[in-house]
């Protein structure tokens, strides 16, 4: 029994050693450097049922929550050497590299490592006979191993202590010139003394770049001097550097295009560390075959796991996957899941103005329609803008300040200069730039500081002006208690003035109320009124609002389909988006191939505009980045995604695909089923005046000269542009109908002369030229009536 007993002593004394050799390495490790890109989980924006009712609860809006500790984009955190992004008004920290000891976990954790120790006497000691052994105390042992801990838990925390004093008094003497383009110097970064010589110049680098990217107003000078800073960081094995320089390579933004080089990083960053935005970029390339032999299992598996790293991109090309059934099973509550977890994080950095205006451009009808408007302001008649806000035109300043508060229509985001016009406008007595100072001043930035007072000063004269900007802020105030006592009833008022006046922000908040009972009884049928309302303006929250109400079926019936559209619709104005605009300047500035490597990305997240650009620029072959015997397919994959998100003039090329044998076989068939889709379901003049011509042929339908004339008079009736074509086409009808009878009696007194000799003389676009013929003898006509006159 003795020997027993020794020989369990022994074995827990050689545990509770282990233990503590371990804690003891893990605390004086040399660290490693903070560069290994990784993500920790950010808290999932949850939606909180009201406590008596177990509903949901829709995002109010109030941005007074943000945390001041959230990180700028690229911001580098000295203490523990993470990169935080700001994807979506929540801190994602990039690296996870370093250890931080707490020695209160510590000790609870060793002490946990066998649940029965406090029954075993532990330490090190020997004992020279059984006997002694047996009869110590355990308390007196439980003693001694609580005087071991206590002596390494004071160590481990002068060792941090020491650790913190030394990172405070260690920095950089190597300060250096950030780039010589922009002439402005830089300062060094704090950096650990265990970093080799290499590191510390690579951290160097990587800090003066993202100094640069994240400078206000940054130019294009200072960007591209940043990511050539970048780049050499990423030469020397710094990771964040080296995720950034691969995007910019496959982009093409500010350092040569180079995709091969692009995949080599994402390749090794993915396989060595585990870096989730390289497993969501490899993905990305493996479908759309950039750089890459497209593999859509391989896609899949990239992108699963980037997903399941937090990877915002990665999560909406999944939700676009399951919700459209792209290489897996169609799945509307596997979409639902993955657009949920972007659209939370894109509604979070939402501020009150409702975020950045997304443009979407499509260039097949910026193409076709030169004369129409695509919302987008040229330089000229932005220059005439600000011609007559310079002479004192306030109508102007009101417009360009909102423009350069917002962003969007080819302007950029500018709240400097949105500042200053909304001031003179101010002064002039305009209350809408009173209302619009209010909103800045109330939301704080970096060119106004936040002040309630300030701000209550401004929307409370617009107010009484009877601008509903102005009463919506008043409301907004009232309603958090900013600079005022929180007053729902006098909230209301103000919400109910503004929303009667068709303002968005109004009838938000009134959903808002009605939806939580803030001031009013609690009534989610008129929360969906205000929402709907407001969603018909373009609010994101609007939207984002909606989709939780009908994701968990409050107040409306649960609808999985209309929950993911809603989600959808705000995951798409993520900071992604931007890419949009990007692309389409690359488009216009002759750089395509540029331009189609970013719409083929943001294809693959389900952009519907930028899959129907990316295959119009497939189709008018105006890309180099893939042979021409892949362009077809290509285009029509792309024209194929658009067509099933509702685009009508990519359902009619569907049509002419198949008719056409363009990147697949040709099937007649195929090709009116699409036009059938066109006509019924979008009324497309096209597609009907399609569908009359194949029924006239008998191509894939049955040969029916009264169909004929029927589509082509529905084309004609619907668009005014089908007049002319519908005008020869029915000529030639009545000509073939009238000629049918002339054949029968020409076969009947000639049966010996085969007219069928002749026609295939002619070829078998007969009917073609007989068009043309008659448009020529129009043309004459016309002109001799002209003449006469």
């Amino acid at each position: 029994m003795g020997t027993k007993v020794l020989g369990m002593r022994l074995v827990t004394a050689s545990v509770i050693l282990v233990s503590v050799c371990s804690v003891w390495a893990q605390v004086h490790r040399v660290p490693q450097p903070h560069n290994e890109v990784k993500l920790a989980t950010s808290e999932e924006r949850k939606l909180e049922p009201p406590k008596d009712n177990a509903q949901a609860t829709p995002v109010k809006n109030d941005d007074s929550t943000a945390s001041p500790h959230h990180q700028k984009k690229g911001e580098f955190n000295q203490e523990d050497g993470s990169l935080a992004t700001q994807d979506s008004g929540k801190t994602e920290m990039h690296n996870q590299q370093s250890v931080k000891i707490d020695s209160a976990e510590t000790i609870q954790l060793a002490t946990k490592s066998d649940p029965n120790s406090h029954n075993v006497a532990q330490g090190d000691r020997k004992s020279d006979d059984n006997s002694e052994i047996n009869g110590a105390s355990a308390k007196n042992e439980e003693e001694l191993l609580k005087a071991v801990l206590d002596d390494l838990a004071g160590n481990v925390e002068k060792y941090k202590q020491e650790r913190r004093e030394e990172k405070m008094n260690i920095q950089s003497s190597d300060q250096e010139s950030a780039v010589e383009e922009t002439g402005e110097q830089v300062p060094a970064p704090i950096v650990d003394q265990f970093m080799t010589e290499e590191q510390k110049t690579a951290l160097t680098f990587y800090e003066q770049g993202m100094m640069l990217l994240n400078k206000t107003k940054a130019t294009k000078a200072d960007k591209k001097a940043a990511y050539r800073l970048l780049e050499q960081a990423s030469k020397l094995d710094h990771s964040a550097a080296q995720v950034l320089t691969a995007y910019a390579y496959l982009y093409g933004d500010y350092l040569h295009l180079n995709i091969d080089e692009a995949k080599a990083i994402f390749s090794d960053l993915s396989q060595k560390q585990g870096c989730f935005q390289s497993q969501g970029a490899l993905g990305l390339m493996h479908a759309t075959g950039l750089g890459l032999k497209s593999n859509q299992a391989k896609a899949l598996v990239y992108l699963t796991f980037a997903a399941l790293g937090g990877d915002a991109m990665a999560q909406m090309a999944l939700g676009y996957r399951y919700w459209s059934g792209v290489g897996v099973e169609q799945s509307c509550e596997a979409a639902l899941t993955y657009y949920k977890k972007v659209a939370n994080k894109v509604a979070a950095d939402v501020s009150i103005s409702g975020g950045v205006v997304v443009q979407r451009v499509r260039l097949q009808d910026e193409v076709e329609n030169t004369g129409q408007s695509s919302g987008m302001l040229d330089d000229d008649l932005i220059q005439y803008y600000q011609f007559l806000a310079e002479k004192g035109d306030i109508q102007a300043q009101v417009g360009l300040g909102q423009l350069h508060y917002q962003g969007g229509r080819g302007v950029e985001q500018d709240h400097e200069r949105a500042l200053n016009y909304f001031h003179q406008a101010a002064d002039a007595g305009n209350a809408n730039a009173m209302a619009f100072l209010g909103k800045m001043y109330s939301e704080g930035g970096t060119y106004v500081k936040q002040n309630n007072e300030t701000a209550y000063v401004y929307f409370k004269k617009a107010a009484d002006l009877g601008n509903p900007v102005g009463q919506s802020g008043l409301g907004i105030m009232y309603m958090y208690g900013r600079g005022v006592e929180q007053d729902y009833h006098k909230a209301f008022k103000y919400f109910s003035l503004a929303a009667d006046q068709g303002w968005v922000d109004g009838q938000l908040q009134l959903g808002t109320m009605y939806f939580s009972g803030l001031g009013v009884k609690q009534d989610f049928k008129m929360a969906v009124k205000y929402f709907n309302l407001a969603s018909q303006s373009g609010h994101i929250l609007a939207f984002y609002n909606l989709a939780q109400m009908h994701s968990t079926g409050t107040g409306v019936a649960r609808a999985c389909h209309t929950s993911v559209e809603l989600y959808k619709n705000v995951a798409e104005r993520g900071e992604w988006s931007s890419m949009l605009m990007e692309a389409h300047q690359q488009y216009k500035e002759g750089q395509t191939d540029l331009a189609l490597i970013k719409y083929l990305l943001l294809a693959e997240l389900g952009y519907e505009v930028a899959q129907s650009n990316a295959a119009y620029i497939l189709d008018q072959g105006e890309s180099s980045l893939f042979p021409t015997s892949e362009t077809y397919p290509r285009a029509l994959l792309e024209w194929s995604r658009s067509a099933s998100q509702g685009y009508t003039v990519a359902r009619v090329k569907l049509g002419d695909y198949y008719y056409y044998g363009y990147g697949t076989e040709i099937d007649y068939e195929a090709a009116a089923a699409h036009y059938q889709v066109a006509s019924e379901t979008q009324h497309n003049a096209q597609a009907m005046f399609n569908l009359g011509y194949m029924h006239e042929m008998g191509l894939g339908l049955k040969q029916d000269v009264h169909l004929a004339k029927r589509f082509y008079d529905l084309a004609a009736e619907t668009s005014t542009e089908a007049q002319v074509p519908v005008t020869l086409a029915l000529a030639k009808l009545s000509l073939l109908h009238g000629a049918d009878f002339g054949w029968e009696y020409w076969k009947t007194q000639y049966p010996s002369l085969d007219m069928q000799v002749y026609l295939d003389l002619v070829g078998p676009n007969w009917d073609l030229y007989l068009i043309t013929i008659l448009a020529g003898l129009l043309a004459g006509i016309a002109y001799l009536r002209f003449f006469h006159r």
